[in-house]
């Protein structure tokens, strides 16, 4: 096509020397590949779809690292269809429209169905998914996207319904330990010219680094053999000393904005509810660790202390909004242990969901009743006017009663005796639970009385007449 932006035959490119290390060690077929036994195992349905040459419009969603593109490229190779290789980062629509010419030419002429990978499909506004959705609904084009963001957000709910959407997990600690020991004995695309020596440890520190990214642990092993001299009097032996010095921590899977980050508070928040501290520390440690906004955490956590812990420990909520004041006058690193303390506090904390639900409660009976009148003798009354229309009339002021409580109702007449709040038997809810077991015996004794006071006023009323 004359295009940069696309790489057809892509088995056929040269492997110059400059060429990184993760790119030259990409698998040349299905059976050097690593890792993904869910989706190339014996049976496994993309296995036999491949060895079949029966594919379907796909979507890859895995971390960076996680054999995406390798796959796709291992797709072209062992089809008979023509591959085209696209860039959501670098084209538009125009270049949509090309490659779709392309794919009718290439059945025309050639009998030949075409594939057409893209890479980083979430890149995608809507306009430019909605152009390919008509060739792909038609069969025209075989789509396989590969994104690490969640499709379910990124892609448009009609051409999801089209595609099968393929998890790729990250490498475990095993898999990248066997792939960078095929690029250090590999002769031909690896380090296997080099006859380095490896020191007890190095590719362990290696893996260490890389949070299960294929990509990143060979640059990792590629910078560390680099740094080793060639001409060295020890021979070519990599060191962990050596290493260390260059290796490069690859930052941790995140994002402020996608699915990770709400993974990650989801995380946290559960792991306060569930009254595991040490979790909860964990989980707050991969947040700052990633780079997420602090104070984000602590209004989380303000929030969770209503929530979860509720009345069962009042002090909660002190603690949640004392630590996010307190970090905005410390700011980080060293604000970030007042986050954990509180963190600890929560999860340890009695828990109480009574004051969510008991507010729950309220929100679906006012969305049920609408405004329902107050109660005349709870009403204010500033003016002559209103007193004489009864406002305020009858109300008996708490406090001049033992105990500062007296029996009145105070909800309105459509919902009166509505019970929103049931404390727990946990913490301090206890006592208020004993308290209010109180005042409502009271409260039912109360209105039997002024439900008979009412009768009898009811009675006079009749005898009078």
């Amino acid at each position: 096509m004359g295009m940069d932006l696309f790489e057809q035959d892509p088995a056929g490119r040269a492997e110059p020397a400059y060429r990184p290390l993760a790119d030259r060690m990409r698998p040349a077929n299905l059976a050097e590949y690593v890792g993904q036994s869910h989706l190339l195992g014996d049976g496994c349905l993309l296995r036999q779809a491949v060895e079949e040459d029966r594919l379907f419009s796909m979507i890859f969603w895995g971390p960076p690292g996680s054999g995406k593109t390798t796959l796709a490229l291992l797709i072209a190779r062992e089809t008979k269809a023509h591959f085209i290789r696209f860039s959501a980062v670098l084209s538009g629509v125009k270049e949509i429209r090309a490659v779709v010419e392309e794919a009718k030419d290439q059945l025309k002429y050639h009998g030949r169905r075409t594939i057409l990978f893209v890479d980083e499909i979430h890149r995608f506004n809507k306009s430019q998914q909605d152009a390919f959705l008509p060739h792909v609904e038609s069969g025209l084009i075989t789509l396989i996207g590969a994104t690490t963001e969640n499709p379910s957000f990124e892609i448009i709910a009609p051409l999801l319904s089209r595609c099968r959407v393929m998890v790729l997990n990250a490498f475990s600690t095993g898999e990248l330990r066997l792939i960078l020991q095929r690029a250090l004995t590999d002769k031909e695309r690896g380090l296997g010219k080099q006859a380095l020596e490896i020191e007890d440890g190095v590719l362990d520190l290696i893996l260490s680094r890389c949070d299960g990214d294929a990509r990143a642990a060979l640059n990792n092993l590629e910078a560390a053999a680099m740094s080793v001299p060639a001409d060295s009097p020890e021979g070519r032996v990599l060191t962990a000393g050596t290493v260390a010095k260059y290796l490069e921590r690859k930052a941790f899977l995140y994002d402020k904005t996608g699915e990770e980050h709400y993974n990650l508070i989801s995380a946290f928040h559960k792991s306060l509810r569930g009254s595991d501290p040490d979790a909860s520390l964990y989980w707050l440690g991969r947040m700052l660790a990633a780079g997420e906004d602090p104070l984000f955490i602590a209004r989380r956590m303000v929030r969770m202390a209503a929530e979860d812990v509720g009345n069962a420990d009042p002090n909660g909520l002190v603690i949640a909004v004392s630590a996010m004041q307190a970090f905005q006058l410390v700011g980080p690193p060293e604000g970030e242990l007042l986050l954990a303390q509180a963190a600890v506090y929560l999860a340890t904390a009695p828990k109480s969901n009574a004051l969510y639900r008991a507010y729950g409660n309220v929100r679906q009976t006012i969305d049920r009743t609408g405004s329902l009148p107050v109660p005349l003798h709870i009403r204010n009354a500033p003016t002559k006017l209103m007193q004489d229309l009864g406002y305020g009339r009858d109300y008996r002021y708490a406090h001049d009663y033992e105990g500062a409580y007296v029996f009145q109702h105070y909800l309105p007449e459509g919902i009166r005796g509505t019970r929103f709040y049931a404390p727990s038997d946990r913490g301090y809810e206890k006592i208020i639970q004993e308290r209010l077991k109180k005042w409502r015996k009271d409260a039912v004794k109360g209105d039997s009385e002024s439900g008979q006071a009412a009768q009898r006023r009811k009675d006079e009323g009749k005898g009078s007449t």
